[in-house]
């Protein structure tokens, strides 16, 4: 690629949308042009530790991601190179000894609720989008997506959202929300807000 890669960070709450706004933008501009880098797939690996002491780690704080090798991830796509993206078992917690070959994108985009609290992440992205969603909204999805898709029970999620997410978001998540430079109210639902990101990704592609 002779042109340097257009990254685009994608953060708010867990439950919030981002889901769907990355898709949008996805379908939007094009597969062929996007790369999609989740911040999820960095959780360190805690296979060194005993099953039962695995569930109990705080996964909402900065430093249970691997974020240092994200960031030489994307140093390498803006250099040209390829990448081998970590693979995450979210019902095991632990890394896969298998990774992911991606190769440099015009658009890179970077989905995770805690990209805008790493500072040396932020500093390389073109374009920050937060995805903004009232909490009980983002609780439901959490619960959803946790039971069918991660294997876990009602009363653990219920657990880890009052110990770990819902403090977290408040010290790391939220804070983090002054340095986007949009802000997409009520996530995936607001079209006009959508129309107006994927506009401006495309003046980017075109300038």
């Amino acid at each position: 690629m002779s042109e340097k890669p257009l990254i685009i960070g994608v953060a708010g709450g867990s439950g919030s949308g981002k889901t769907t706004v990355v898709s949008n933008i996805i379908q939007s501009i094009g597969e062929n042009r996007v790369l999609l880098l989740q911040h999820d797939s960095y959780y360190r690996d805690l296979s060194h530790l005993p099953f039962e002491e695995r569930t109990k780690q705080n996964f909402d704080h900065p430093s249970a991601l691997e974020t240092e090798l994200m960031i030489r991830h994307l140093d390498a796509l803006r250099n040209g190179y390829k990448i081998d993206i970590p693979v995450y078992d979210f019902v095991k917690h632990t890394r896969s000894e298998k990774t992911i070959t991606a190769l440099p994108h015009r658009i890179i985009l970077v989905d995770g609720i805690l990209i805008f609290s790493e500072p040396e992440l932020r500093k390389l992205m073109d374009i920050k989008l937060f995805v903004d969603t009232d909490g009980d909204v983002r609780l439901l999805r959490r619960l959803q997506r946790d039971i069918n898709e991660r294997g876990r029970d009602l009363s653990g999620v219920l657990n880890q959202y009052e110990k770990f997410v819902r403090p977290m978001h408040l010290e790391f998540v939220e804070p983090s929300k002054r340095y986007a430079d949009i802000i997409i109210p009520r996530g995936g639902e607001n079209l006009v807000a959508l129309e107006m990101v994927i506009a401006l990704i495309e003046g980017k592609l075109s300038s």
